[in-house]
């Protein structure tokens, strides 16, 4: 008498899983689709495989159908001991990889207890990130959440990637590819460009296939052999960034061979001397730019990205995404960057567009070195500061295809000194008249758009300080209550409490003359204008070093 055993049936093989497909009859144009969604899983492809094949190849693009996802969602999840616990699993099928923490910013009731019960289940896995679920268990919960709760899903969504982009700016320098990555991933089925979410699409967030490194002295002939197959102009650029600037430059190698195909390097650059000007002229044409179109500013730099690869790894190769990621992490963490430029030798269209859609654009300018054109992709991030850039690409991946980009966030006024100082002397005179003041360029500068954003982070307490919600304030108030607050501040300061009362009697008592203002002082009308002028002269000194530097640096 024989005895039965039940065997655990593992995923089948790619061509074990086509082959399956194929035998069911499942229309050519669907097979794609129906193996991405459901993988080598069986009972996915056979379910899969049904509903496609009644569909006829109908729809343009197979997905699974409610009735598919709730019973693939019986078979391999079942019934969940409360809501907390789906939405746990909920996270930890949107998240690539799920921590207590992250569960905690996105679910902060009982997160160790539920990441507890998260690594226990069968269906989830474990490695040095963290928790992640079977494929098609993910791909079941994501599209079950987004049909029955869109809502949820979305705030969900916005709790994870405010924590992940969090997780980007304080990642120690070595995990930065991989905090960008695990960012990029949460909108990898936005049907935004597939190039441009190629790699996070594959799961390569840990960055296991290649290893970073920064340059060292021996790995210069590395350096040199790989620039040269683009070009001898080419490899004499970066030689000599590698004497001048060594500290910019990464390299890349195979973790299994050890082999270096890659060399990249982020030039930080405060200010050029002719040599470096006539070096390179990928830098030089970056660096015209700029001072043509809004120059640098005390503080500020500009940094441009150069890359030499190997002929293998160019274009689209899993090395590649990982410097994507080094270098939106570089952009993303970078104080007082003024502008980025990334050189591009022969992009491929469809990523230049992508980057476009991202709020990057493409100079008039290709600069040559030997018989190849360059691609130079810019961006200003006193423009679209980092934050606001990232709010941009979450909204525009959110929204798909048809997301407007222009409608995504408002561009910043960048000023100089000077017509920063000229617009503060401008909207003082029009204090008591909101609809100029509304007109002011200091309403789209980085002071006003911070002052609103840290409003809507924590509006109690800047209703408290202000006398109602600022979250609700247009930016004409903004900026009205931003020049009040600046001249009282004149108070704190012994030495400036005669710039203090000269700016009140002037701005802030509605005095319609000079001369008034100085009798009602009681000063000789010259003292009264050395008084005032000195007050203007403080007050946009100081919001000018708010307006570079932040409102939470002292000036100096």
């Amino acid at each position: 008498m024989y005895k039965r055993q039940v065997l655990a049936l593992g995923d089948l093989r790619p061509v074990e899983a086509q082959a399956l497909v194929d035998s069911c009859g499942v229309p050519v144009e669907s097979r794609g689709p129906l193996l991405a969604f459901a993988g080598g899983h069986p009972l996915a492809l056979l379910l899969g495989a049904a509903v496609a094949v009644k569909d006829g190849g109908a729809s343009r693009r197979w997905v699974p159908d409610q009735d598919v996802v709730a019973t693939l969602l019986d078979q391999l999840v079942g019934e969940l001991p409360s809501a907390a616990h789906r939405h746990a699993l909920e996270i930890c099928a949107h998240a690539y990889m799920t921590t207590e923490e992250l569960l905690r910013a996105a679910l902060p009731r009982d997160a160790g207890a539920l990441f507890g019960w998260l690594r226990r289940l069968p269906f989830v896995e474990s490695c040095r990130l963290g928790l992640f679920p079977h494929d098609v268990v993910r791909e079941l919960l994501e599209a079950d959440l987004r049909w029955r709760d869109p809502q949820g899903y979305a705030v969900m969504h916005d709790r994870i990637h405010a924590h992940l982009a969090a997780k980007v700016r304080t990642a120690s320098d070595g995990d930065v590819p991989g905090a960008v990555a695990a960012l990029l991933y949460l909108h990898r089925d936005s049907g935004a460009s597939s190039d441009f979410h190629r790699g996070v699409r594959r799961g390569r967030h840990d960055g296991g296939e290649f290893q970073e490194e920064v340059l060292r002295q021996q790995d210069l002939g590395t350096l040199l052999r790989v620039a040269t197959a683009e070009g001898a102009a080419s490899a004499r650029c970066a030689a000599f960034w590698a004497e001048r600037r060594p500290e910019a430059f990464r390299l890349y190698r195979r973790a299994e061979t050890g082999e270096v195909v890659a060399f990249s390097a982020w030039l930080r650059l405060a200010e050029l001397d002719e040599q470096e000007l006539a070096a390179d002229p990928i830098v030089a044409a970056a660096w015209a730019h700029a001072r043509a179109t809004t120059p640098l500013r005390a503080g500020e730099h500009l940094a441009v990205s150069r890359l030499w690869a190997l002929p293998p790894e160019r274009g689209h190769s899993p090395v590649m995404d990982v410097i994507q990621w080094r270098m939106i992490g570089t952009c993303l963490r970078a104080e007082r960057m003024a502008w980025s430029y990334i050189a591009a030798r022969h992009p491929d269209q469809a990523w230049v567009e992508c980057l476009r859609r991202y709020g990057m654009r493409d100079i008039d300018e290709q600069p040559r070195l030997d018989d190849d054109t360059y691609t130079l992709l810019v961006h200003d991030w006193r423009a679209v500061p980092a934050q606001a850039w990232l709010e941009r690409m979450n909204h525009l991946l959110a929204a798909g295809p048809a997301g407007d980009p222009n409608a995504a966030t408002t561009e910043l006024a960048v000023l100089t000194e000077a017509e920063f100082a000229e617009a503060v002397r401008k909207a003082l005179r029009q204090l008591s008249r909101p609809d100029a003041l509304a007109a002011s360029p200091l309403t789209r500068t980085w002071l006003i758009t911070e002052q609103a954003r840290q409003a809507r982070k924590n509006p109690a307490r800047q209703a408290g300080q202000a006398g109602q919600n600022p979250a609700r304030q247009d930016p004409a108030t903004a900026l009205g209550n931003l020049l009040r607050q600046a001249i009282d501040d004149l108070r704190q300061d012994p030495r400036s409490v005669k710039l203090h009362r000269a700016l009140t009697a002037t701005y802030l008592r509605g005095t319609p003359t000079q001369e008034l203002a100085a009798e009602q002082l009681r000063l000789p009308f010259t003292t009264y204008r050395r008084h005032l002028t000195a007050g203007i002269q403080r007050l946009c000194a100081d919001l000018w070093h708010q307006e570079l530097y932040g409102t939470n640096t002292p000036a100096r």
